[in-house]
């Protein structure tokens, strides 16, 4: 919008699960209930979402370790334009503070680039370290986050031939007690179950794929407030890289097929137990930008309501990420759809405007 006009959205304003409105305006870049006094007024009617959020998303990362900013650049338009105005970009080896300077891209809350084992996860991604290591490297990236940082739980060990957990307990629970003191949450990538029950004895604020989760660990999980980011777009590949490793790797494909195979059940059992489940992509390694739509129709596969899959990526995930919604003099982040995402989330797919920052863009 621009400085001396005022945008006027009628419609239904989702404010929050039961607080729904029927209009509202953007001034100064924010967000007011109060009809303004104003001449330059475009209105625009339509189903009104907060920005939405994408809680794994790697902005300046492709398959091969760090990008440039042009390439950067191109992945946050992306994310933008599909609604996606609030990113947590869950590790990255680009430095991309430059972002906040643009006005026209996603805010962005960085954890710091990933912190991996010695040779246990995708090259040129992680610093590779060993545990006695850790606490000093996850103080340093507590420091250079944005209230978060992010460990690889577990990957391939090549020796054993499957998933296996990458830190003794020990070291998790100095390391995960050092960023507490740096005032940050910690996240760690998890596929299997056998790393959970150490990160939950350490203190872990959140899971991310979550695939492990077994009937016994979710009370836990449950009961210690944990939240997963299960990136189901980014499950569905499981198959296909089962299949790459099928030859040197038997024990571990046939891991990744049940893993897959239980997808669902494990998101819908950890919803129904109290788990805090919150939308993310995995956008960036080798998944395209732009994919938050898809996620949430994926939520809603796995046994969330419509209204429960659009918090998760939207107005719960952002108050979870400590970011404002729709609220009275809030920044204007927001997103118009022709339709109503409750009654179909793949509405989100196509949204009728993008305002970020208060100004319309895309």
């Amino acid at each position: 919008m621009s400085d001396a006009g005022v945008l006027h959205i009628k419609g239904r304003v989702l404010v929050g699960p039961e607080d729904v409105r029927d209009e509202l305006w953007v001034v100064d870049g924010r967000v007011t209930f109060d009809r303004p006094a104003a001449d330059d007024v475009r209105t625009v009617s339509g189903w009104v979402l907060p920005g939405l959020v994408d809680a794994h998303c790697h902005v300046g990362l492709d398959a091969h370790g760090a990008v440039d900013e042009a390439t950067s650049e191109k992945q946050a338009l992306t994310d933008r334009d599909a609604g996606t105005l609030l990113i947590r970009d869950a590790g990255s080896a680009a430095d991309t503070r430059w972002i906040d300077d643009r006005e026209d891209l996603p805010r962005i809350i960085r954890a710091g680039r990933h912190i991996a084992r010695t040779r246990r996860y995708i090259r040129n991604y992680a610093h590779e370290i060993e545990p006695g290591d850790l606490p000093a490297y996850v103080r340093a990236e507590a420091r250079r986050g944005d209230g978060w940082v992010k460990l690889v739980g577990d990957w391939i060990d090549r020796e054993r031939g499957d998933l296996a957990a990458c830190w003794p307990g020990d070291a998790l629970a100095e390391a995960i007690a050092a960023a507490h003191q740096e005032g940050a949450r910690v996240t760690a990538h998890c596929f299997a179950a056998e790393s959970l029950p150490d990160l939950l004895a350490a203190g872990i604020d959140c899971v991310e794929h979550a695939t492990g989760l077994t009937e016994e660990l979710i009370p836990q999980f449950a009961e210690r407030g944990v939240a997963i980011v299960p990136t189901l777009v980014n499950i569905a590949t499981f198959p296909k890289l089962a299949a790459g490793g099928e030859h040197r790797f038997p024990a571990w494909s046939a891991h990744m097929r049940r893993l897959h195979e239980r997808r669902y059940d494990t998101v819908a059992a950890a919803h129904d137990a109290g788990i805090p489940v919150y939308v993310g992509t995995d956008a960036g390694g080798s998944l395209a930008h732009g994919l938050v739509a898809q996620e949430v129709a994926e939520l809603v596969k796995a046994g969330l309501s419509a209204a429960e899959a659009l918090s998760a990526a939207s107005w719960g995930a952002r108050a979870w990420l400590g970011r404002d919604g729709l609220t009275e003099g809030a920044p204007a982040d927001l997103v118009v759809y022709a339709e109503d995402p409750r009654a179909d989330v793949r509405v989100l797919a196509d949204p009728r405007l993008v305002v970020l920052r208060g100004r319309p863009v895309g």
